[in-house]
């Protein structure tokens, strides 16, 4: 390549990197993950994420997002997953099993590396009965405490299409 035309290509990956970055997902709404301190998942940490939901006439598909090591030693993780509004401050509180491997050990999430990622449908075509702002906590319900090399806890809120 020759040097002047060095700055050209260098201006067209800036143009092309800008251009992916500015790209989002249309259908979501909320993705956001919460790094685990030293992958212990204590019961008193629960991961809390506030959802601004502007129309409610549409159904929305919830997810937990979820990445262990491959020393996590169990083939499913337990979770209570607490949703409440500014109307009705008591929550409601539903248990959910994520499984994570087969009975062979498989690991069912993506691998990179160590660490395997789940994205995990727990309401499907979900309608919030009004706009405002929901609040979801995620709570571990093992029996173990902490709860060992649990990397990252999230969730996930996107329009159904």
């Amino acid at each position: 390549m020759k040097m002047a035309a060095y700055p050209r290509f260098l201006l067209a990956l800036v143009i092309v990197l800008t251009a992916l970055s500015s790209c989002t997902d249309p259908k979501s709404v909320f993705d956001e993950n919460t790094e685990i301190s030293n992958r212990n998942w204590s019961y008193v940490n629960k991961v809390k994420y506030d959802v601004k939901i502007d129309d409610p006439s549409v159904l929305y598909n919830l997810y937990m997002n979820l990445r262990v090591t491959g020393d996590y030693k169990y083939a499913n993780l337990f979770v209570l997953i607490n949703q409440k509004d500014a109307k009705h401050p008591k929550p409601a509180v539903v248990r959910y099993e994520l499984k994570l491997a087969n009975p062979d050990g498989e690991w069912l999430g993506q691998g990179t590396g160590n660490i395997y990622s789940y994205q995990t449908l727990f309401k499907p075509q979900y309608k919030f009965p009004e706009k405002g702002i929901y609040h979801f906590e995620i709570e571990q319900n093992m029996r173990d405490n902490p709860l060992h090399e649990v990397s990252d806890v999230g969730l996930r809120v996107e329009k159904v299409q």
